[in-house]
Formats: C-alpha cells, structure tokens, sequence
C-alpha cells in the first residue's frame, strides 16, 4: 500500500462524549444525476445510503446497520415539516469509500432525531 492512500484510522472513526461507542460510516451509494450547483463549497456529491458500523467500547459489540439517509430525510420532513441532515458531503471527506468523523453528525441527524439509532 503506498504513502498516498494510507488513511489514519482516527480520521474515520467518531465517538461519542463518553467514549462508549466508536462510528464509522462507508459511502454505499450517492446520487449520480444531482448537481451542486454552488461552487463556494468545492465538488460534492448528494449521499443516498450508508452502512453505518458501531463498536461498544465496553463490550467490544460490533453492530452494522444500512441506513437509506434520502429515505430518512423524506420520513422526517414528512413528520416534522424540516430536516437537519445535510446530505452533501465533498468528495475530498472520503477516503477509501469511508466518510471522515467530522461529517457523521450531519448524516446521522435525522435518523437520532427518528430513534432509528441509538448511541
């Protein structure tokens, strides 16, 4: 594997507060046909679905979960009239198929909000 693809770990895994549950988050699919039309933001891409992977610290538990993030944002909106999930993630946030921690907030927002997850 050369210098130029090798990714710290750290860069793809967030935790929570406490240090209990350790997230990561794999690119499954993205819309192809949407266009982003401001540039102030750089290239990005419209995510669809994830795989989402959750390890308890305290148990060493690994647990996955495909999450459909487009089907979340219609259910929520649907229920609560707004959404909080931003879906465009630039393509410089993923390495090696996976989305860097400082985005796993702006994707899982609606599922917490929907207690489809529960960290």
């Amino acid at each position: 594997m050369s210098y130029d693809r090798f990714v710290d770990d750290r860069l793809l895994t967030s935790r929570d507060a406490l240090n209990r549950v350790q997230i990561k988050i794999k690119l499954l699919d993205y819309d192809e046909s949407a266009r982003d039309f401001s540039q102030r933001f750089g290239s990005r891409i419209l995510v669809r679905k994830i795989l989402l992977t959750m390890k308890k610290t305290d148990t060493q538990e690994i647990e996955e979960k495909e999450l459909d993030v487009e089907e979340l944002e219609k259910k929520i909106r649907k229920e609560r009239l707004w959404s909080s999930t931003n879906r465009w993630v630039s393509k410089n946030e993923i390495k090696n198929g996976y989305i860097v921690a400082s985005r796993h907030v702006d994707l899982l927002g609606n599922a917490i909000a929907l207690d489809i997850i529960q960290l």
